[in-house]
């Protein structure tokens, strides 16, 4: 799941539903796995399968017309619990941006410790991705992370988002803490060095 992050140019999956929280992103009974694999076969698992494991046909994900690497969400995107899981989910799926007009704070985090980036934009930005994505499920969409834009390439509209620094750093070189931790080690032992 880790890569770098740059420009991301791509067509969008729409989910416009507010308030989808992380039992409804993954359900609780596949909490037991610690392994990140295989969760994105089980994102919106009540929604994209009936009881019996066949596919809902009128639930996006089953919908040929939509795909891409990009989510774009109702508000209130990851309430409820924080498990993790729910960005294991998304990543695994193949989503390397989620879309929302607001995010859980805990998710928002879980998102970018897993390598997706939650972009947060006005109501009104939000809404004219969904009528654009309607009107035509090919139309695409640019994040550019550098300069924390997003783009809606069919009306040229852009919005700036906001990102922690060090999150920004991370993403775009393909860092987790540990990672970042590890690289700047000699660092941290002259600090410590210094500091006696």
């Amino acid at each position: 799941m880790k890569q770098k992050f740059d420009i991301i140019i791509s067509t969008c999956v729409p989910l416009p539903l507010e308030n989808v929280d992380t039992d409804q992103i993954i359900p609780a009974r596949f909490l037991k796995a610690t392994d990140k694999e295989g969760f994105g076969d089980n994102l919106f698992r009540d929604w994209r399968y009936d009881k019996d494991g066949n596919p809902i046909k009128d639930f996006v994900l089953n919908d040929p017309t939509y795909h891409g690497c990009i989510l774009v969400a109702g508000k209130n995107f990851g309430s409820g619990s924080s498990r993790e899981h729910a960005a294991w989910a998304i990543a695994g799926y193949g989503f390397r941006v989620v879309i929302s007009s607001f995010f859980a704070d805990i998710h928002k985090n879980n998102e970018l410790n897993n390598f997706v980036l939650p972009v947060q934009v006005s109501d009104e930005f939000l809404s004219e991705l969904f009528q654009t994505i309607q009107q035509n499920p090919q139309s695409q969409v640019k994040v550019d992370l550098p300069n924390q834009t997003v783009t809606n390439i069919s009306t040229g509209r852009f919005e700036h988002f906001d990102i922690n620094g060090y999150k920004k750093h991370c993403l775009m070189n393909g860092l987790d803490d540990i990672d970042f931790l590890v690289q700047n080690r000699e660092k941290t032992v002259e600090w410590e060095r210094s500091n006696k």
